[in-house]
């Protein structure tokens, strides 16, 4: 067996207050351990807060490298409490501008990757820049899978990163409440045609407009739904998967054996 434990937070985000943000971020770690996880997966820029119509360009200051101070905070927290963290934040690009973006590190405090968002939505446009790589990181346990909320509507970004060899991948998200009919279907959809472990990691919000209901899913190879939390309600779910479960779903249905590449034109 190949079992990893997996901590997904419904983080209620301050909005603009990063210290604050990271503080009970860091206090969900400690708490994720406690529980014998190995995995820890915040909600999309939770360390800001996500409202584009309220923070605006205000990401551009707000934004860090991996250098700062939220991701060493982050790194010490996973050297002590042995836990691999995913933290969705404004990432600050080596190239210029940032992006709307993860940084994964392992349980020894190392940096396994970033990742940028691929597919913006709406107003991110506006701030944010485009990442254009879907490549899955290297964990203790095996090859990690990020997306970031948008990225999940398309079955292709979740396609390539199963080709490569993940056999979990996990989204971190800020879905509003009128888009949830979306949010319901994509996890399902996505595990089940690529045979692997699929979560969707809502953020919790009940500043400005905008209304993230939480609901953190996790579907298992089969497409079915193993996880469905609680609505409108900061709090964490810890449980126990089996990743020879995506070997054993990718026998009976191989999608991935079968794909036709040369017709699709993947290049995975």
């Amino acid at each position: 067996m190949a079992t990893v434990k997996l901590a997904l937070v419904q983080f209620e985000s301050a909005l603009m207050d990063v210290a604050a943000n990271v503080r009970k971020g860091l206090k969900f770690v400690e708490q994720a351990s406690r529980e014998g996880a190995d995995l820890i997966v915040f909600p999309e820029l939770f360390v800001t807060g996500y409202d584009t119509d309220v923070i605006g360009g205000r990401y551009h200051e707000l934004a860090e490298d991996t250098g700062g101070l939220t991701v060493g905070a982050f790194r010490e927290a996973a050297r002590t409490h042995n836990i691999n963290i995913v933290i969705p934040m404004a990432l600050k690009r080596s190239e210029g501008g940032i992006a709307n973006g993860a940084v994964i590190i392992r349980r020894n405090g190392e940096l396994a990757g970033t990742y940028s968002k691929v597919h913006l939505w709406e107003d991110e446009r506006k701030v944010f820049k485009p990442g254009d790589v879907c490549a899955p990181y290297e964990l203790d346990f095996g090859k990690l899978g990020v997306l970031i909320c948008y990225d999940a509507g398309f079955p292709e970004a979740a396609r390539t990163l199963a080709l490569q060899g993940a056999k979990l991948i996990v989204t971190p998200s800020a879905f509003s409440l009128e888009d949830k009919h979306r949010w319901d279907i994509y996890y399902p959809a996505r595990a089940l045609e690529n045979t692997c472990f699929v979560a969707g990691i809502n953020g919790v919000s009940r500043e400005g407009g905008l209304r993230l209901f939480g609901n953190n899913k996790l579907a298992n190879p089969r497409g079915e739904l193993i996880l469905s939390g609680i609505l409108n309600e900061e709090g964490m779910q810890v449980l126990e998967i089996d990743l020879d479960e995506a070997d054993e779903c990718s026998k009976l249905t191989p999608y991935l054996r079968d794909l036709r590449m040369d017709t699709y034109g993947y290049q995975a």
